[in-house]
């Protein structure tokens, strides 16, 4: 698990803390905030084998739904389409991969933020 102490808006943040995470990781990032007429992705990157497309849920801590969660049918199929969309545009030589960050903070004034991530969500 990894963490860090963030302070600001917290979906803001928990994206910025993936996207942070993604890149002392190896990635590259190449987008946050990705959209289209199908939504937006939170973050796209690319790693020696993959172009990644995350989905980060940020979440307080005892939630009722875990992040992945919260990834349901419809959300799928919408990303599937937005990274789709993506590679017509942008030429890729690697195959897409989907996951699914989950972010978890315990205080709203001062979040300290905890990370999930899984790899291949779906």
């Amino acid at each position: 698990m990894y963490s860090k102490k963030v302070i600001s808006g917290i979906g803001k943040s928990g994206e910025d803390f993936v996207a942070e995470y993604l890149r002392k990781n190896g990635s590259i990032v190449i987008k946050q905030n990705f959209s289209n007429r199908f939504g937006e992705i939170d973050i796209i990157a690319e790693d020696d084998n993959y172009i990644v497309f995350v989905e980060v849920k940020t979440r307080k801590a005892n939630s009722l739904v875990a992040g992945a969660e919260a990834v349901d049918a419809m959300k799928i199929n919408r990303i599937r389409n937005l990274a789709s969309d993506f590679l017509n545009k942008f030429s890729a030589d690697k195959p897409p991969r989907f996951d699914v960050a989950e972010v978890t903070y315990i205080d709203d004034s001062s979040p300290d933020f905890s990370l999930e991530y899984i790899s291949d969500a779906f």
